[in-house]
């Protein structure tokens, strides 16, 4: 039998992306997100609001456009996997630490001018590794009657 580790998440961006370079060019962006519901007590009649924090972590080309279009307040989706790490801390304890892999995501806060809205495409295609085809970009241009 097969096993699933799939995450979806759509919540605000806690801080600024954090980026870390490697050597050979390859780079890690790190971010909170934090995701809430809200309800109403059954017992007392106010509203109570949950805030769950997620550590995300993204790669490469996804990471820097992250870096590039997102700050801390703005909207996104993310999907990726749950990853759990552990290491030792400087006072020797050992210390945990769960984290979302993204594999893809959709910049979910409003911008004002075209050229974001092409951009969140971009962002969409470079996490999956999909680069556009003339095909796609043409589409927007074609004249039809109907």
């Amino acid at each position: 039998m097969s096993t699933l580790n799939k995450v979806m998440l759509i919540g605000n961006l806690g801080d600024d992306v954090k980026m870390h370079y490697f050597e050979g060019g390859n780079c890690v962006g790190r971010f909170p997100i934090a995701t809430s519901e809200t309800y109403t007590s059954k017992q007392t009649g106010e509203r109570i609001t949950n805030t769950e924090w997620h550590n995300i972590v993204v790669r490469n080309k996804a990471a820097e456009i992250c870096e590039k279009y997102l700050k801390k307040g703005d909207k996104i989706y993310v999907e990726g996997r749950i990853k759990s790490r552990q290491w030792q801390g400087e006072d020797g304890n050992t210390r945990y630490s769960i984290e979302i892999q993204v594999q893809d995501f959709t910049f979910l806060s409003p911008k004002s001018d075209v050229a974001g809205q092409q951009q969140q495409q971009q962002a969409s295609n470079a996490s999956q590794g999909v680069d556009p085809t003339p095909q796609q970009q043409s589409d927007a241009n074609d004249d039809l009657p109907f």
